[in-house]
């Protein structure tokens, strides 16, 4: 099965242009609270199975998950693409990466919130 991936410069135009994004943030709370990526949603990665209701197989809408380092993010999208859901995405390299191009990262609360 094959993973779709996104790197952090994509994914920051895609986002400029208003793309049909869903951005999840996996990481634990604990990691969290040092802050986001604009405009993402937080849902520990322990509690996807138990929200697999919030996914659904839009082809029009992609869902990007992110960590710390795109690994854990990864295995979650495998994981959901072998539950039927097709629309899920990793952002290679995850928030530090992101950090790493000096792109805003905002403090907990600033973000769109949680699931």
């Amino acid at each position: 099965m094959f993973v779709k991936e996104i790197d952090v410069s994509e994914l920051k135009s895609r986002l400029g242009e208003g793309a049909n994004i869903r951005l999840l943030d996996i990481r634990s709370d604990a990691e969290v609270a040092g802050g986001m990526l604009p405009n993402s949603e937080h849902l520990a990665m322990h509690l996807i199975p138990l929200k697999m209701q919030e996914f659904s197989d839009e082809p029009e809408q992609e869902v990007i998950l992110y960590c710390r380092s795109g690994a854990r993010s990864y295995h979650a999208c495998m994981y959901l693409m072998q539950q039927g859901i097709s629309n899920v995405v990793n952002l290679r390299g995850g928030i530090i990466s992101w950090a790493q191009q000096g792109y805003e990262i905002l403090p907990l609360g600033r973000s769109s919130g949680g699931f």
